[in-house]
């Protein structure tokens, strides 16, 4: 499926916001709206939108023009055919008490581990990256440690193995979500291969834009394995849809982008747990007002 964005910066919070809001009523609709300080003290703040259909270049310059902003990049993301792109037969990875495997590692799953069966498809997240690893890693630090949780959400799930993991090893309620099809439909998939039934409740939204996800919240468990640029949009709505003393686990940073993620996070109230750098990659357990 083809994934088209337009991005524009212009000045001041209160503008980008009622912007924001004018890009929600286009026609075609954006299947995502996000707002997010630019971090160089410009005063610019970036309004983006992501689109399903071709966005109407003309109702994006008349935007542009009556909220003083510049004209928008509308650009279009490849589309990708990630079975042939990633399938292959990859090694069973051990991150704590998970261990993830593909179909071919089926005999290889040690007693007494939690298995996690991933086959690299359509979506990202096979345990292999250093993102997901250290996503799983956060998590069986969290459940070592002693906590337990009863609402997780897994946002921008990919294949949704970090669902699974919570899924499997908890009595939560799971939701994951991603703005991609694709990966929700594989993730679904995925449930079935695992035998999990619906364990996991799977919704194609673009960050908690949706009724189900807006029915579970607060959570006391999130999960973001996303970028940098989502990530820093999503901070108001995570601490809106987390409980006090809730954890975010977050994570697709580069090791020199993890400070600021940090500082944005902060600013929403979550401070920072643990930090774990896996070659290039940082993740980031998070925990909202404590």
């Amino acid at each position: 499926m083809t994934t088209f964005t337009a991005f524009t910066t212009m000045m001041g919070k209160s503008s980008a916001d009622v912007m924001s809001g004018a890009m929600e009523g286009m026609q075609p609709a954006p299947t995502g709206v996000g707002v997010f300080e630019v971090e160089d003290n410009s005063g610019l703040w970036e309004v983006g939108g992501y689109f399903v259909d071709a966005p109407d270049g003309v109702s994006l310059a008349l935007l542009a023009a009556t909220f003083g902003a510049k004209p928008f990049v509308i650009s279009e993301l490849p589309e990708t055919d990630w079975v042939a792109h990633v399938k292959r037969e990859l090694p069973p990875v051990e991150a704590g008490r998970f261990f993830v495997y593909g179909s071919h590692d089926a005999d290889a799953l040690p007693e007494g581990r939690v298995g996690l069966l991933i086959d690299a498809a359509m979506a990202f997240g096979t345990g292999h990256h250093g993102t997901t690893l250290g996503c799983l890693r956060a998590f069986d630090r969290l459940l070592t440690n002693g906590h337990g949780f009863a609402d997780v959400a897994d946002v921008g799930c990919g294949t949704a193995v970090l669902a699974m993991a919570a899924a499997k090893t908890t009595d939560a309620n799971v939701i994951a979500s991603d703005i991609d099809p694709v990966a929700v439909g594989v993730a679904v998939v995925n449930m079935a291969a695992n035998g999990m039934g619906d364990a996991v409740v799977c919704v194609t939204a673009a960050g908690f834009d949706d009724p189900a996800l807006a029915g579970a919240a607060p959570f006391d468990l999130i999960f973001a394995n996303i970028l940098k640029g989502p990530l820093v949009m999503l901070a108001p709505d995570m601490a809106k849809n987390a409980k006090t003393g809730g954890f975010a686990i977050l994570s697709g940073l580069l090791n020199e982008q993890a400070d600021e993620i940090i500082a944005v996070y902060a600013r929403s109230g979550f401070n920072l747990v643990h930090r774990d750098e896996i070659v290039e990659w940082t993740t980031l357990t998070l925990r909202q007002g404590t």
